[in-house]
């Protein structure tokens, strides 16, 4: 049994309401989100000893491709659990799939998003899409910390149950005691991984076209996979046969690329800057 079982924090999802017009926090994790990984990015782009004599965009295009990001996260991220998750559904109830205010986004579906974003960034700049790619693999961790937080404000994607004297009662699952999973995410996924990817960078990381986006790709397969076993998976979406669920499948070919992008960029001759 736990030591003690943390009630659930009183927090409105609501973050703005005035009449008919509401905003919620998990709507403006995306937005500030967005606009962290832009002023972030900015910064990389302007440290010319990170670069030495790696092409790379300059820092007013990037509200280029914070747009084309943009649309390829929502656009990618809905079509995603569209197709991955609930193609029973909406396939009976087409209407809804523009419906963004019901919830319901695939992280691995706004991923492909992203990347046609940055291939089309890559190839309007005429830079190297690996370049790009990990440019904003190291930057968006920073939204995903933010997402995952959102999660946990709107009591969703909760864990499963558990007697770890943190785990906490979500108020739309059940009184069951849970694992805080949402922050477990925010933790691995946005934290740490930005971390690792932050020092890298530092230490040469973009010299090596890939070699970031291969280390995001790894890390962020690794630990969704891990976190499946602590997330509560949808029995009807998300649950697979084998104890596996979709999350997991869906993150076994993000590791196979990552370790083949890490495999190239170790291969690839690294930048060296000029003395």
């Amino acid at each position: 049994m736990p030591v003690f079982i943390l009630p659930f924090p009183a927090i409105d999802p609501v973050a703005i309401s005035v009449g008919p017009f509401i905003v919620r926090w998990y709507a403006l994790a995306y937005i500030f989100g967005f606009f962290g990984c832009w002023a972030y990015a900015s910064a990389l782009l302007r440290k010319d000893r990170l670069w030495s004599d790696t092409p790379r965009p300059n820092p007013q295009s990037l509200i280029d491709l914070a747009l084309y990001a943009m649309l390829g996260t929502v656009i990618g991220g809905r079509l995603g659990q569209v197709i991955f998750y609930e193609p029973g559904y909406y396939a009976a109830h087409p209407l809804e799939i523009p419906a963004l205010w019901q919830g319901g986004m695939s992280f691995h579906g706004g991923l492909i998003g992203v990347l046609l974003a940055i291939w089309y960034f890559a190839y309007r700049v005429r830079i190297s899409f690996l370049t790009i790619a990990d440019l904003v693999a190291t930057i968006c961790p920073i939204s995903i910390f933010l997402v995952r937080i959102g999660n946990f404000i709107n009591s969703e994607h909760w864990g499963r149950p558990t007697a770890v004297p943190w785990a906490i009662v979500f108020p739309d699952a059940d009184a069951q005691p849970r694992h805080p999973s949402q922050l477990y995410e925010a933790a691995l996924e946005g934290v740490l991984l930005a971390v690792v990817l932050g020092i890298v960078a530092r230490n040469g990381g973009f010299r090596r076209p890939g070699l970031l986006t291969g280390l995001f790709t790894v890390g962020y397969a690794l630990a969704r996979i891990a976190m499946e076993f602590f997330r509560e998976p949808d029995s009807e979406i998300e649950q697979l046969a084998h104890g596996l669920t979709m999350g997991m499948v869906l993150s076994a070919p993000m590791l196979a690329i990552g370790i083949a992008l890490l495999i190239h960029s170790a291969w690839m001759p690294r930048r060296l800057k000029p003395e």
